[in-house]
């Protein structure tokens, strides 16, 4: 099964209670990676890790709450008490709370803006040290199409997955000489509850599935390992010359 693509390396996916995290998790230990399963729903991430160990694999959990620093520190310090360092990290943690833009709450921008962009900035910076000690690292940011395109409904989910692409951009370019690479993947429309919200202001789940063709060419949604597959290369040696990337995964809405 495994090849052994980041065998032994210490590897953190946030988000990794569910969706595209934690398929990614589950990528990562399926290739021999050694992994912190880290989510705000505790039980959520404890449950992807006693899957993992399940078959075989290499992992524990984390509960942690990205949009705060201190947190994000502990769970960078975690990784290396538990595997002596870090080499991988996997920023998918997000939100998605859609509406319309003039009727969004200081709250809603608040918490899309501190959990997608903050927590993203608050975990590379604290696992960045550990990288530049050993010289090598790779990070890989789960942004979105949207943070390309934007649709009915998102502006600020949209703003925030934007300043992720430019967050990664930056990072890429500060440390590409110290061996450490950062590049981001933005998912179309994905398999996963995150979509729920935006897909009832469209109308409703089955009505967005039965038109989808119309947006995502491909013609259905994405599906979470598949994603996951592409963060499994970003994170491994095979994508050793790629720095500073950002890759759609898209089912070709962004050709259009």
């Amino acid at each position: 099964m495994a090849v052994g693509r980041v065998e032994g390396r210490a590897c953190i996916v946030t988000g990794a209670g569910s969706g595209i995290g934690q398929a990614t998790a589950v990528r990562l230990a399926e290739e021999g990676g050694r992994v912190v399963c880290a989510d705000v729903n505790g039980d959520s991430a404890k449950q992807t890790a006693d899957s993992i160990t399940a078959t075989g694999g290499i992992a524990v959990s984390f509960k942690v709450d990205v949009s705060d620093s201190a947190q994000c520190d502990a769970l960078i310090a975690h990784c290396v008490k538990q595997f002596g360092t870090v080499d991988v990290v996997v920023n998918s943690a997000g939100v998605n709370l859609p509406g319309v833009f003039h009727e969004v709450p200081n709250s809603i921008i608040d918490k899309t803006l501190d959990v997608n962009v903050k927590g993203t900035m608050y975990c590379c910076r604290a696992a960045i040290p550990h990288m530049l000690k050993q010289g090598s690292g790779s990070i890989v940011n789960i942004s979105s199409v949207n943070g390309l395109v934007s649709e009915p409904f998102l502006a600020v989910y949209s703003a925030s997955k934007g300043a992720v692409v430019m967050l990664t951009r930056g990072i890429a370019l500060d440390y590409a000489k110290q061996g450490i690479r950062c590049n981001a993947i933005c998912p179309g429309w994905v398999d996963t509850p995150i979509n729920h919200a935006h897909a009832k202001l469209l109308g409703g789940l089955e009505k967005v599935y039965a038109e989808i063709g119309n947006f995502q060419p491909i013609g259905r949604p994405g599906e979470s390992r598949e994603i996951a597959h592409l963060a499994l290369f970003l994170a491994s040696e095979e994508a050793s010359f790629i720095t500073g990337s950002i890759i759609s995964a898209d089912g070709g809405m962004t050709a259009q």
